[in-house]
Protein backbone atom coordinates (compact mmCIF):
# COMPACT_ATOMS: atom_id res chain seq x y z
CA UNK A 1 0.00 0.00 0.00
CA UNK A 2 1.24 2.79 -1.16
CA UNK A 3 0.45 6.10 0.63
CA UNK A 4 1.42 10.01 0.06
CA UNK A 5 0.91 13.61 1.54
CA UNK A 6 0.85 16.70 -1.18
CA UNK A 7 0.00 20.13 -0.23
CA UNK A 8 -1.28 21.04 -3.41
CA UNK A 9 -1.92 24.64 -2.47
CA UNK A 10 -5.32 25.10 -4.11
CA UNK A 11 -7.25 22.20 -6.03
CA UNK A 12 -8.30 24.48 -8.92
CA UNK A 13 -4.29 26.02 -9.56
CA UNK A 14 -2.89 22.14 -9.57
CA UNK A 15 -5.93 21.28 -12.08
CA UNK A 16 -3.20 19.38 -14.20
CA UNK A 17 -0.22 18.87 -11.77
CA UNK A 18 -2.35 16.96 -9.81
CA UNK A 19 -3.47 14.05 -11.83
CA UNK A 20 -0.67 14.10 -13.48
CA UNK A 21 1.24 13.06 -10.20
CA UNK A 22 -1.19 10.39 -9.42
CA UNK A 23 -1.23 8.90 -12.70
CA UNK A 24 2.86 9.30 -12.68
CA UNK A 25 3.14 8.02 -8.57
CA UNK A 26 0.08 5.93 -8.57
CA UNK A 27 -0.54 5.71 -4.70
CA UNK A 28 -3.08 3.83 -3.31
CA UNK A 29 -4.31 6.48 -1.19
CA UNK A 30 -3.14 10.50 -1.26
CA UNK A 31 -3.99 13.20 1.32
CA UNK A 32 -3.76 16.83 0.37
CA UNK A 33 -3.68 19.52 1.96
CA UNK A 34 -4.48 23.77 1.27
CA UNK A 35 -7.09 22.11 -1.44
CA UNK A 36 -9.03 25.35 -0.76
CA UNK A 37 -12.22 24.72 -1.79
CA UNK A 38 -15.54 24.07 -0.48
CA UNK A 39 -16.70 20.67 -0.47
CA UNK A 40 -19.70 21.14 -3.25
CA UNK A 41 -16.30 22.84 -5.19
CA UNK A 42 -13.75 20.07 -5.31
CA UNK A 43 -13.59 18.77 -9.04
CA UNK A 44 -14.49 14.84 -7.17
CA UNK A 45 -15.41 13.71 -10.76
CA UNK A 46 -11.66 14.02 -12.21
CA UNK A 47 -10.18 11.77 -9.84
CA UNK A 48 -13.24 8.92 -9.40
CA UNK A 49 -12.41 8.87 -13.08
CA UNK A 50 -9.28 7.85 -12.33
CA UNK A 51 -10.41 5.22 -9.86
CA UNK A 52 -10.47 7.10 -6.81
CA UNK A 53 -12.92 7.68 -4.25
CA UNK A 54 -13.18 10.72 -2.77
CA UNK A 55 -13.35 12.25 0.98
CA UNK A 56 -13.03 15.98 1.48
CA UNK A 57 -13.43 18.27 4.44
CA UNK A 58 -13.44 22.07 2.75
CA UNK A 59 -13.56 25.47 3.81
CA UNK A 60 -13.91 28.58 1.46
CA UNK A 61 -10.84 30.03 0.11
CA UNK A 62 -7.86 28.64 2.40
CA UNK A 63 -7.49 25.91 4.08
CA UNK A 64 -9.36 22.44 3.04
CA UNK A 65 -7.92 18.57 3.34
CA UNK A 66 -9.00 15.98 1.61
CA UNK A 67 -8.33 12.00 1.05
CA UNK A 68 -7.98 9.96 -2.28
CA UNK A 69 -8.07 6.08 -2.09
CA UNK A 70 -8.14 3.31 -4.43
CA UNK A 71 -8.75 1.17 -1.66
CA UNK A 72 -12.20 1.02 0.19
CA UNK A 73 -12.79 3.50 2.97
CA UNK A 74 -14.06 3.68 6.81
CA UNK A 75 -15.18 5.27 9.54
CA UNK A 76 -14.20 8.55 8.22
CA UNK A 77 -14.40 11.43 10.38
CA UNK A 78 -13.54 15.70 10.43
CA UNK A 79 -11.68 18.29 12.62
CA UNK A 80 -9.56 17.41 15.00
CA UNK A 81 -11.14 16.65 18.55
CA UNK A 82 -10.19 18.91 21.28
CA UNK A 83 -12.46 22.29 20.46
CA UNK A 84 -15.84 22.35 19.19
CA UNK A 85 -15.54 25.88 18.20
CA UNK A 86 -12.53 25.68 15.65
CA UNK A 87 -14.21 26.04 12.35
CA UNK A 88 -10.82 25.90 10.54
CA UNK A 89 -10.69 22.64 7.76
CA UNK A 90 -7.66 21.26 8.74
CA UNK A 91 -7.88 17.49 9.79
CA UNK A 92 -9.65 14.19 8.14
CA UNK A 93 -9.13 10.75 9.06
CA UNK A 94 -10.48 7.46 7.63
CA UNK A 95 -9.64 3.36 7.70
CA UNK A 96 -7.77 2.27 4.51
CA UNK A 97 -9.14 -1.39 3.88
CA UNK A 98 -5.81 -3.17 2.16
CA UNK A 99 -4.57 -6.69 3.07
CA UNK A 100 -4.70 -5.34 6.43
CA UNK A 101 -6.87 -2.43 7.72
CA UNK A 102 -4.91 1.15 7.96
CA UNK A 103 -5.68 4.35 9.83
CA UNK A 104 -5.16 7.49 7.67
CA UNK A 105 -4.93 10.79 9.10
CA UNK A 106 -4.52 13.69 6.79
CA UNK A 107 -3.32 17.20 8.13
CA UNK A 108 -2.68 20.89 7.67
CA UNK A 109 -1.10 22.19 10.88
CA UNK A 110 -1.29 25.66 11.48
CA UNK A 111 1.66 27.82 10.14
CA UNK A 112 1.34 30.45 13.41
CA UNK A 113 3.24 33.24 11.89
CA UNK A 114 3.76 36.26 12.92
CA UNK A 115 4.97 34.67 16.59
CA UNK A 116 4.62 35.72 19.22
CA UNK A 117 0.69 36.62 19.15
CA UNK A 118 -2.96 34.93 18.59
CA UNK A 119 -1.80 32.70 15.04
CA UNK A 120 1.09 31.34 16.67
CA UNK A 121 -1.08 30.50 19.99
CA UNK A 122 -3.79 28.83 17.71
CA UNK A 123 -0.52 26.76 16.67
CA UNK A 124 0.35 25.41 19.86
CA UNK A 125 -2.93 24.78 21.04
CA UNK A 126 -3.56 22.76 17.64
CA UNK A 127 -0.59 21.23 18.68
CA UNK A 128 -1.41 19.95 21.80
CA UNK A 129 -4.89 18.79 20.48
CA UNK A 130 -2.51 16.64 17.81
CA UNK A 131 -0.58 15.00 20.85
CA UNK A 132 -4.13 13.98 22.60
CA UNK A 133 -5.45 12.63 19.29
CA UNK A 134 -2.26 10.67 18.54
CA UNK A 135 -2.17 9.57 22.19
CA UNK A 136 -5.91 7.56 21.32
CA UNK A 137 -4.86 6.62 18.27
CA UNK A 138 -2.04 4.58 18.92
CA UNK A 139 -4.43 3.36 22.15
CA UNK A 140 -6.32 1.23 19.70
CA UNK A 141 -3.07 -0.71 19.09
CA UNK A 142 -3.60 -0.37 15.20
CA UNK A 143 -1.28 0.63 12.32
CA UNK A 144 -1.77 4.29 11.82
CA UNK A 145 -0.39 7.19 9.61
CA UNK A 146 -0.54 10.92 10.82
CA UNK A 147 0.78 12.83 7.74
CA UNK A 148 0.55 16.47 6.23
CA UNK A 149 1.85 19.71 6.28
CA UNK A 150 3.44 20.55 9.43
CA UNK A 151 4.47 23.54 9.30
CA UNK A 152 7.59 22.24 11.46
CA UNK A 153 11.07 22.27 10.80
CA UNK A 154 12.17 19.55 12.97
CA UNK A 155 16.00 19.88 12.96
CA UNK A 156 18.28 22.49 11.39
CA UNK A 157 19.00 19.97 8.72
CA UNK A 158 16.03 20.37 7.71
CA UNK A 159 16.75 23.78 6.44
CA UNK A 160 19.43 24.67 3.58
CA UNK A 161 19.54 28.01 5.72
CA UNK A 162 18.36 27.38 9.43
CA UNK A 163 19.66 30.82 10.37
CA UNK A 164 17.00 32.92 8.38
CA UNK A 165 13.93 30.56 10.53
CA UNK A 166 15.54 31.47 13.94
CA UNK A 167 12.65 33.72 14.91
CA UNK A 168 10.01 31.74 12.00
CA UNK A 169 7.20 30.01 14.34
CA UNK A 170 7.79 27.14 11.88
CA UNK A 171 11.41 26.44 13.47
CA UNK A 172 10.36 28.00 17.01
CA UNK A 173 11.91 25.97 20.22
CA UNK A 174 8.23 25.70 21.04
CA UNK A 175 7.13 24.10 17.58
CA UNK A 176 9.84 21.90 17.55
CA UNK A 177 9.37 20.70 20.91
CA UNK A 178 5.36 20.51 20.19
CA UNK A 179 5.91 18.27 17.52
CA UNK A 180 8.81 15.90 19.48
CA UNK A 181 6.22 15.88 22.02
CA UNK A 182 3.76 13.50 19.57
CA UNK A 183 7.11 11.43 18.17
CA UNK A 184 8.21 10.86 21.55
CA UNK A 185 4.57 8.81 22.23
CA UNK A 186 5.83 6.09 20.03
CA UNK A 187 5.73 7.82 16.59
CA UNK A 188 8.64 7.15 13.48
CA UNK A 189 9.29 9.62 11.08
CA UNK A 190 9.03 7.90 8.25
CA UNK A 191 11.57 10.11 5.49
CA UNK A 192 14.02 10.75 8.94
CA UNK A 193 14.42 7.14 9.66
CA UNK A 194 14.55 5.83 5.82
CA UNK A 195 17.02 9.13 4.79
CA UNK A 196 18.96 10.04 7.38
CA UNK A 197 20.18 12.95 7.24
CA UNK A 198 20.37 16.97 6.39
CA UNK A 199 19.27 18.32 2.77
CA UNK A 200 16.11 16.14 2.14
CA UNK A 201 13.65 18.98 1.46
CA UNK A 202 9.78 19.29 0.75
CA UNK A 203 8.96 22.85 0.26
CA UNK A 204 10.46 25.30 -1.82
CA UNK A 205 9.10 28.98 -1.72
CA UNK A 206 7.96 30.83 -5.02
CA UNK A 207 10.07 33.68 -4.04
CA UNK A 208 13.56 34.80 -4.29
CA UNK A 209 14.55 31.50 -6.68
CA UNK A 210 14.35 29.18 -3.75
CA UNK A 211 14.06 26.11 -6.02
CA UNK A 212 16.72 26.68 -8.72
CA UNK A 213 18.89 27.79 -5.27
CA UNK A 214 17.70 24.25 -3.42
CA UNK A 215 16.89 27.03 -0.73
CA UNK A 216 14.30 23.97 0.97
CA UNK A 217 12.70 22.80 4.36
CA UNK A 218 11.35 20.00 5.71
CA UNK A 219 8.22 20.48 6.78
CA UNK A 220 5.97 17.54 4.97
CA UNK A 221 6.04 14.28 7.32
CA UNK A 222 4.56 11.07 7.65
CA UNK A 223 4.33 9.99 11.26
CA UNK A 224 3.81 5.94 11.67
CA UNK A 225 2.33 3.99 14.84
CA UNK A 226 4.54 1.05 16.08
CA UNK A 227 2.30 -0.60 13.91
CA UNK A 228 2.43 0.83 11.06
CA UNK A 229 6.40 1.50 11.19
CA UNK A 230 6.65 -2.62 11.30
CA UNK A 231 4.91 -2.34 7.93
CA UNK A 232 7.27 0.17 6.16
CA UNK A 233 9.07 -1.16 3.00
CA UNK A 234 10.09 2.40 2.21
CA UNK A 235 9.37 6.31 1.92
CA UNK A 236 10.62 8.95 -0.21
CA UNK A 237 9.83 12.73 -1.54
CA UNK A 238 9.09 12.76 -5.17
CA UNK A 239 10.91 16.00 -5.42
CA UNK A 240 11.02 17.12 -9.35
CA UNK A 241 6.98 17.30 -9.07
CA UNK A 242 8.62 20.99 -7.82
CA UNK A 243 10.13 21.46 -11.61
CA UNK A 244 6.98 20.91 -13.23
CA UNK A 245 4.42 22.95 -14.92
CA UNK A 246 2.67 25.66 -12.60
CA UNK A 247 4.14 23.34 -9.20
CA UNK A 248 3.10 23.96 -6.19
CA UNK A 249 5.33 25.16 -3.27
CA UNK A 250 5.48 21.75 -2.03
CA UNK A 251 6.26 18.32 -3.08
CA UNK A 252 4.63 15.16 -2.38
CA UNK A 253 5.97 12.46 0.17
CA UNK A 254 5.38 9.13 0.15
CA UNK A 255 5.97 5.84 2.15
CA UNK A 256 5.21 2.49 1.21
CA UNK A 257 3.83 -0.48 3.67
CA UNK A 258 3.76 -4.35 3.50
CA UNK A 259 -0.50 -3.98 4.18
Amino acid sequence: MKIATFNINGVKARIEALPAWLKQAEPDVAVLQEIKSQDEGFPRELFEDMGYSVETHGQKGFNGVAILSKLPLEDVARGLPGDDSDEQARWIEATVIGRRAVRVCGLYLPNGNPAPGPKYDYKLAWMARLKARAAALLATEEPVLMLGDYNVIPQPGDAARPEAWITDALFLPESRAALRRVEYLGFTDAIATRHPGPGHFTFWDYQAGAWERNNGIRIDHILLSPQAADLMVDAGIDKDVRAGEKPSDHVPVWVELAA
